[in-house]
């Protein structure tokens, strides 16, 4: 496959512009409160715009059109699908989440129920963000070293290096500029491509009639209770994970916290078909035999996009959507570090190690622990070749079982305690960590992807028994002050 240089100018320009804007957003950040939380000054669109990139990630570009043409067919379309729904549920509890006026779930915990849960529930949700953070340093890869004709390797190094150095620069102000110019170029630059594809193929007619029977069915490749299982994970892991619900903390108000939710469902819902026809019309080409399916042997399935891309679109669009894709995973791992580096500084760093540190220490210890954490994903993005949403999968279920029903209940239920909160965190973790590790996925017929559910059944029956076991000492739903 050979590179135009069009394409090669339009993504370094792109590269450059997310650096730039980092820089220029680092002139505006004067306090801890800016950097980790944009000021909370978000409004309904920059907050949809920055919710909607960081969860259309590697998994919902490169992983769908991989689905989209190894047997989901038009059921992968599912993946994204969900996403909308979960935003949809958690618009109805955003308010709650802006009100609480924290940085992080773990200082939630640690107000609500004591330093211990603060603790573990910092511990629990930042090592996944470190393998999340390395799923989108490998969709971003896959797409550079194809496009510049480098190792795999290099290209993992040069998006480590630009997506640490935005980031670290400026903080969620600077994610926030950058996700809502990706969310465009994300959805734009997809759908672009679909009439070239369409026409390589002969149109849809001929897509139809080149792939199998069941193919163009909304649920071939899931079950409904897999997508029950999905709005559930989705929910779940939305609503503690840092990178995303740190959205809800930023937004100006209460209002903005919810009308951003229902906007973000709204791309999501528009989105989820275009990765998977996408999939759908590079199985068409194989079967047609345009397409060589040695084409993808050497590299594997992950690569179908970028060769699509390749040979059925002119340069321009070609550049476009490949700004596009690198945009998708770009901005699911920017968050993913200012996650990481956010919980670390103000929930272990700051909460257990330095109380005493400056508002400018821990913003300085929030850096350092985001560089930290690039360098980490990196080499585990260097040689990790599992399948992206497999990677995804496992720790949005990990994080999001055990720390789930404290968190929001924890907003409504004044007889949620610190034993339920210990009991939940510790069964909701080892259930999934067992499902997943011990039993291969697959206990009583429970797949990996459902992990969930059992997961958070679990943590739920031991929150509410040992909450009504060992009830706080006092009953309420405030948040204790910052010592």
């Amino acid at each position: 496959m050979k590179l135009n240089a069009l394409v090669l100018f339009i993504v370094v320009v792109y590269l450059l512009i997310m650096i730039l804007i980092g820089y220029m957003s680092s002139k505006r950040i004067t306090s801890n409160t800016d950097f980790m939380v944009a000021g909370r000054r978000l409004g309904p669109l920059l907050m949809a715009g920055t919710l909607a990139a960081t969860e259309i990630g590697g998994g919902s570009s490169l992983g769908v059109v991989q689905n989209g043409m190894s047997g989901y067919g038009m059921g992968a379309s599912w993946y994204i699908t969900t996403m909308g729904i979960a935003f949809v549920i958690l618009s109805f509890l955003a308010p709650k989440f802006r009100a609480a006026t924290v940085k992080t779930v773990p200082e939630y915990f640690r107000r609500r129920y004591g330093k211990g849960s603060g603790l573990i529930t910092s511990i629990i949700m930042l090592l996944p963000l470190i393998g999340l953070t390395a799923g989108q340093f490998i969709a971003s890869s896959v797409i550079l070293s194809t496009m510049l004709g480098i190792s795999y390797k290099t290209a993992v190094i040069i998006v480590a290096a630009v997506v640490t150095v935005y980031s670290i620069m400026g903080g969620l102000w600077s994610v926030t500029l950058t996700d809502f110019i990706q969310v465009f170029l994300i959805v734009i630059g997809m759908i672009i491509a679909i009439p070239f594809s369409l026409k390589y193929a002969g149109g849809w007619s001929q897509v139809a009639a080149n792939v199998p029977e069941g193919t163009l069915s909304i649920f071939s490749g899931y079950s409904m209770f897999d997508i029950v299982s999905l709005v559930i994970m989705y929910v779940a892991t939305f609503a503690v994970g840092q990178e995303a619900v740190s959205r809800f903390y930023a937004a100006r108000d209460e209002k903005a916290a919810k009308g951003g939710a229902w906007l973000a469902a709204l791309v999501n819902f528009i989105y989820a078909f275009i990765p998977t026809v996408l999939g759908i019309i590079t199985l068409a080409l194989i079967n047609m035999g345009k397409f060589n399916a040695e084409d993808f042997a050497s590299v594997g399935a992950r690569y179908a996009l970028p060769v699509l891309a390749i040979e059925t679109m002119p340069a321009i669009i070609c550049g476009l959507l490949f700004a596009g894709i690198i945009s998708a995973t770009m901005s699911s791992s920017d968050s993913d570090l200012l996650g990481a580096g956010s919980i670390f500084a103000n929930d272990i760093y700051r909460a257990v190690l330095k109380p005493s540190a400056s508002d400018k220490e821990v913003m300085t210890v929030t850096k350092l622990t985001m560089c930290v954490v690039g360098v980490a994903s990196m080499f585990i993005a260097l040689f990790n070749t599992q399948s992206i949403v497999t990677i995804l999968m496992f720790c949005f279920t990990l994080r999001a079982a055990g720390s789930f029903f404290p968190y929001i209940l924890g907003h409504y239920w004044k007889k949620a305690s610190t034993a339920g909160t210990m009991a939940s965190l510790i069964a909701g973790t080892v259930v999934v960590v067992y499902l997943d590790k011990f039993s291969k996925g697959n206990l009583f017929g429970i797949h990996f992807s459902q992990t969930i559910v059992p997961g958070l059944v679990a943590a739920f029956i031991c929150f509410i028994v040992f909450s009504l076991l060992f009830p706080p000492k006092k009953e309420t739903t405030a948040l204790a002050d910052e010592v």
